[in-house]
């Protein structure tokens, strides 16, 4: 049958958009399915679409007692992680997208992925997946429309998105949309494009499965095309988890947060507290990212437009994530794992030692004495948020949940402290703005190099760096109530090299010295750079560190950050004509503080 004419008939007993009928042929017409199917997110069409996928080899069957419901999914090799010099902004113009962005002109963008699409999907289903980011009938939620070939972006997508006639439903007969198209073409990375047309609110992916390039409502629509839509609309699309923190009172703070991938954001979103903590809960809103507005009482107001979580597996283990890896017990989608001879998973970091007689993320018999991983290190799991026990009963709220603090964190073996407030909205911008992590000699050859992932949105910032920034210091003009703005390190070291602070649940010690200074509670000491909890300030009872290793963890050296702002310069002189005065004011004025010893700023 005629694609065009299959999705008319079908398409149409579940939705009266027009736009949308007309676009889908249109794409249908250009792709050439031999058919087309309409996703409803029934269970019914689940359970289809998964013997489908087993029955093709996509999916492998875990074991089913140990893991109900869960599958294995082996990508291609040259397919495994998100690709940043093939991901593009399609502005009009390149200063539009920025200096830190790949761009291409969206003319030439559509004519040359139109030629890959041609025909592409010929001997195969193009599936038209629609989909909810964030909670259904929130003024905040966006609509979007993937069109994909691969049946296993569907059913990650199902897991990720409130997908389905639901999104229909709430989209109605005139609505606009997100339009997505995909197609993993035949996976060859010289046909490999990831294009954004934010003035066109359109995706363009071709040529990969990797969820990071092909989960379209993700990176794709949450953020990059996010952030344009957020500054548009007077909102801010955010690469931060959001969490609320529960005294045993019954009284919830919420905070989102921001931290570049490798640091700790998902063991964040997820913390158990420590012992010393007992009535104290955490409750996940989001891990990944936060869409942020300003609500009827002057707060910032934030919801989570995900419904699942697509967590990175190698280093995740009942020590460092117990409630993660309670969340992949059942339901979840594992890709580029291990597997064990009974049907199980492994992956690195989740046990001291491998098991016996594992099979590789290749699908061959692994050898520990290889030098090799059985797991890639970017191999990943989708699981839905409904498995984790402590997601919060605000997560599908319309209005989403106040956000009292916003903390950004990145990894610094040398100069900044355990936690830093910022001394106003300014200088907190300027913080997220120079947040980043320092490479280690296993990475890049060198030791100490700090690179700057501002508000971890680098690789995510649908256009311009320093006219995003710029929105940044806008927003606060709308904001009547502000929350605090803090900067967090787990990872300084000692002389010794090791880390002077532990981590993990022990953060929350941290996040109550934070919340309690967003509501005013508890003191600090005021440095040329920020606030930070002095002897006392923090909660440290139970806990095994010494007086030592806390100054060492909150010192604030003059020379090491006399070194940073120099380094702050030099990467605010990249971003070029549009950086905000206001940000490089602050930094010379915290120079001057550190220069003549002044503190700055009010408690």
């Amino acid at each position: 049958m005629n694609p065009n004419l299959q999705q008319a008939a079908w398409g149409s007993t579940l939705t009266k958009n027009k736009a949308l009928l007309d676009w889908v042929g249109e794409m249908a017409q250009m792709c050439q399915p031999d058919q087309v199917v309409w996703c409803d997110g029934s269970e019914a069409e689940k359970k289809r679409l998964t013997e489908e996928a087993v029955a093709a080899g996509i999916l492998i069957p875990l074991n089913q007692k140990k893991r109900p419901g869960c599958y294995l999914h082996r990508s291609n090799p040259n397919d495994v992680a998100r690709v940043e010099h093939l991901t593009f902004i399609c502005t009009p113009t390149e200063q539009e997208a920025g200096p830190t962005n790949h761009w291409m002109a969206p003319d030439e963008a559509y004519a040359k992925l139109g030629t890959l699409f041609q025909g592409a999907m010929r001997g195969r289903t193009m599936y038209v997946v629609p989909y909810v980011m964030g909670p259904l009938g929130s003024p905040f939620s966006k609509v979007g429309i993937e069109i994909t070939d691969s049946i296993y972006v569907v059913l990650s997508m199902r897991i990720m998105t409130r997908m389905g006639k639901a999104a229909l439903d709430m989209l109605g007969p005139a609505g606009d949309f997100n339009r997505g198209l995909h197609s993993t073409l035949d996976v060859n990375p010289d046909r490999r494009f990831i294009c954004h047309f934010p003035q066109d609110n359109t995706i363009w992916s071709i040529g990969s499965g990797y969820g990071g390039n092909v989960l379209l409502g993700k990176k794709c629509l949450a953020l990059r095309i996010g952030s344009y839509l957020g500054r548009k609309e007077g909102w801010l699309a955010e690469h931060m988890l959001i969490l609320g923190m529960e005294s045993p009172e019954g009284q919830t703070t919420y905070v989102a947060a921001a931290f570049p991938s490798a640091c700790g954001k998902t063991n964040f979103a997820m913390m158990i507290p420590p012992r010393r903590f007992q009535g104290w809960k955490i409750w996940t809103v989001g891990d990944d990212i936060a869409w942020m507005r300003v609500g009827s009482d002057g707060r910032l107001w934030a919801i989570n437009p995900e419904a699942g979580y697509f967590g990175v597996a190698p280093g995740t283990s009942v020590e460092s994530n117990p409630t993660a890896m309670r969340i992949v017990q059942r339901d979840t989608i594992f890709t580029n794992v291990a597997m064990t001879e009974d049907g199980d998973v492994w992956w690195e970091g989740m046990t001291p030692k491998p098991p016996a007689g594992l099979t590789d993320w290749h699908g061959k018999p692994f050898d520990p004495a290889s030098g090799e991983k059985s797991s890639h290190p970017n191999s990943r799991f989708t699981s839905p948020a409904t498995n984790n026990l402590a997601l919060s009963r605000h997560v599908n709220d319309p209005e989403g949940v106040p956000i009292s603090a916003i903390i950004f964190g990145g990894r610094r073996a040398t100069t900044v402290p355990l936690v830093l407030q910022s001394f106003n909205w300014t200088h907190g911008v300027t913080l997220g703005a120079t947040m980043g992590s320092e490479t280690t000699a296993a990475a890049t050859g060198k030791v100490g190099v700090v690179r700057r992932d501002p508000m971890a949105m680098l690789p995510f910032c649908g256009y311009d760096m320093g006219t995003y920034f710029n929105h940044w210091l806008e927003m606060r003009g709308q904001i009547p109530h502000p929350p605090k703005i803090f900067m967090v390190n787990w990872f300084r070291k000692g002389a010794d090299g090791s880390f002077v602070w532990p981590g993990y649940g022990e953060n929350m010690r941290v996040l109550k010295w934070i919340v309690d200074r967003a509501m005013g509670k508890v003191g600090g000491r005021e440095t040329p750079v920020g606030w930070v909890p002095r002897e006392g300030d923090l909660d440290l009872s139970g806990m095994d560190i010494t007086p030592e290793a806390f100054r060492e963890a909150t010192a604030v050296r003059v020379a090491e950050w006399k070194k940073e702002i120099e380094m702050q310069g030099e990467f605010f002189e990249s971003i070029g004509p549009t950086m905000p005065p206001a940000l490089e004011l602050q930094r010379k004025l915290t120079a001057t503080a550190l220069e003549y010893g002044a503190p700055m700023g009010e408690p």
